[in-house]
């Protein structure tokens, strides 16, 4: 199974996109500085991943992600990743009152 995966830096606030084989061991090399691409940008947390059966089909994704129409499609990705946080963490918060 091969995934595509979007990353959110909590350090500068962009997405990164990638795909792998791996992807708990693959973000974590991320986080950990392994990644020379997005070292200086962590860390990271990953807001929204879909499974392929094959490399061929996750590079697709990969690339319409990394694609230029694809930009709204990420900010509502992100959009949509930040409002289930917030509802998460006033949950939270109520439950902590009780």
């Amino acid at each position: 199974m091969y995934f595509v995966y979007i990353l959110y830096s909590l350090k500068d606030k962009k997405l990164y996109v990638g795909q792998t084989d791996d992807l708990v061991a693959r973000v974590k090399k991320h986080n950990s500085g392994q990644v020379i691409s997005t070292k200086n940008r962590r860390p990271f947390i990953v807001i929204h991943q879909e499974s392929f059966d094959t490399r061929v089909e996750a590079m697709e994704q990969e690339k319409y992600f990394k694609s230029l129409y694809s930009a709204k499609l990420k900010q509502k990705i992100l959009k949509q990743y930040l409002q289930h946080a917030r509802v998460a963490q006033l949950v939270e918060q109520l439950h902590g009152k009780e």
